[in-house]
Parts: C-alpha cells; sequence; structure tokens
C-alpha cells in the first residue's frame, strides 16, 4: 500500500516556528528509555564480508538493560568518516543500537572527489558488489547482542542513501530504510516488487545530480509494484543538504540547507519510531 509523496516547501521566515513545532511533536514519539541516563558507547569495529575486511563504527547507551532496535548507517561517497560517526552517535541518543557502516573496506578512504567518484562507480557498475556489502554489513549489525534481531533498518546519506535502497531491493528482513539525498536510478522493478516494509525517501527538489525524470521514473517503479513509501521533497534544496562539508553554495549543485536537514531529521525520528514500535 502507498503511503504518500509530498512536497515540501520551507519558507526561511518561517523555519524557527515550524521547527520548534515539529522537534516538541517528536519527543512525545521517541521511545527512548527515561528511567536511566545514558551512556553513548562508541567503539571501532571489524568485520568481514566475503574476503574482505571493514572497518566500521558503533554506538549504543551502555546502561540500556534490554536489547535495542538496530540502525545501519551507509556512507557518503567519501567513506566513513567523522560525519557518520556523529549521526550514529545522534541516533544511539535516539535509544538505538547504531553501526555506521564501511562499503569501500578497510583502509580505503578516497581522498578528493576524483578518487571518490572511482570508488563510488564501481558499485553502480556492479549492483551485486552494493548489495553484498550492504547486506553483510546488516547481517554484522544483528550479531551483537543488544541488538533486536525482529527490529532493524538502515539508512545512509548521498552515495550511501542509494545504498540503503539497493539494500531494499534485496528484499532484506528489515522494518524499514531510509534514504536522505541518494541516487534513485539503479532502483529497478524487479528490486521494487521485493519491498515489503516501509521506505521514506528524502530529496532536494533542486537536485541537479537526481534529475526530475530519475525521481518520476522512481515514483512510477514504487507505485506499480504498491510499496509502502514516503516521497519528501525539500524546495530550494540541492544535493547534499543534511552534509555542512557540502558547503553553502547551491550553484554547485550540491550544498549544506539547514532547514531541510532539520526537517528530514524529524520525518527520520518519526519514521524509526513509528516503524519500530511493538
Amino acid at each position: 500500500m502507498q503511503l504518500r509523496h509530498t512536497k515540501l516547501t520551507v519558507f526561511a521566515a518561517l523555519a524557527s516556528t515550524v521547527l520548534f513545532a515539529t522537534n516538541a511533536a517528536a519527543q512525545t514519539v521517541i521511545t527512548t528509555p527515561t528511567e536511566h541516563a545514558m551512556n553513548i558507547h562508541t567503539e571501532t569495529v571489524r568485520y568481514t564480508v566475503g574476503e574482505q575486511t571493514f572497518e566500521g563504527y558503533i554506538a549504543y547507551d551502555s546502561n540500556a538493560s534490554t536489547t535495542m532496535p538496530g540502525v545501519v548507517i551507509f556512507h557518503q561517497w567519501m567513506g566513513l568518516t567523522d560525519y557518520e560517526q556523529r549521526r550514529a552517535r545522534e541516533v544511539a541518543e535516539l535509544g538505538y543500537f547504531v553501526l555506521a557502516a564501511d562499503l569501500y573496506g578497510e583502509g580505503v578512504r578516497p581522498a578528493n572527489r576524483d578518487e571518490a567518484a572511482q570508488q563510488a562507480g564501481q558499485f553502480y557498475q556492479n549492483p551485486a558488489l552494493f548489495q553484498r556489502n550492504t547486506t553483510g554489513s546488516l547481517d554484522f549489525l544483528r550479531s551483537f547482542d543488544r541488538v533486536d534481531d525482529a527490529r532493524v533498518g538502515a539508512m545512509g546519506y548521498c552515495f550511501g542513501g542509494t545504498a540503503s535502497l539497493m539494500l531494499a531491493g534485496t528484499g532484506a528482513d528489515v522494518r524499514g530504510i531510509v534514504s536522505f539525498h541518494g541516487g534513485l536510478s539503479p532502483v529497478t522493478a524487479e528490486m521494487a516488487d521485493a519491498m515489503s516494509f516501509e521506505v521514506l525517501v528524502q530529496h532536494g527538489a533542486d537536485d541537479p545530480h537526481v534529475p526530475k525524470t530519475d525521481v518520476d521514473a522512481f515514483k512510477q517503479i514504487m507505485d506499480d509494484a504498491d510499496v509502502s513509501y514516503v516521497f519528501v521533497e525539500y524546495a530550494n534544496a540541492v544535493h547534499a543538504f543534511t552534509q555542512p562539508m557540502a558547503g553553502n553554495d547551491p550553484s554547485q549543485g550540491a550544498a549544506y540547507n539547514k532547514t531541510a536537514d532539520l526537517y528530514s531529521w524529524d520525518f527520520m525520528v518519526d519514521f524509526w519510531a513509528r516503524v519500530f514500535a511493538d
């Protein structure tokens, strides 16, 4: 069953009032335990997929007395960076066990855009590699005793947003998938047919890297497969709108947009709280 398509238009003059109301509403939904003080433990971890070793980062509340839902975060095309580690800690503060996954392999961290394009390009040219490494990361998340195996999901940014959708296309046993400004064109009708869970796609309406033709084709594929999904478009936002390191010049095609970042975070918070609800 399809949920809806949404185009979210935000006016700067209203942002503070609207965002305050949104944040307040989100706080009433979050299921983070309140009976104890949280202690967010973080750790660099190594894991293998096939014969390749990967270096990820975990974050979770070490004071939690019960298992918790698990979330995998997939990185943007520069590989696992401080940005994903920060997001892992923030998501862990919502009461989840988080793995910031490594899709490239231990020690593989592009030094510039050219190296990132070359590294990411290997995945777009070989969807099986995308799906192998995302599935392996999800399996690793599930291996932790603190994770509630029945309540897991995945999310990602840019290249990682595409990665999350590629994982979705495997028919993975997850509660939900979230993509932030990810590419949409790799998703096929066969992949959509395998999605039996909810999907949240958050897209910059002015993203030149994901043109309207890609958006329309993606929605048609998802509609035809009767996938339960929400597609949110943020007006005046381009690619990488959640990432401060993208700069502040939209004319470059990628730029941070604080309003879209905050709104998309709130959408994600509510999404996880709902799909992980018992």
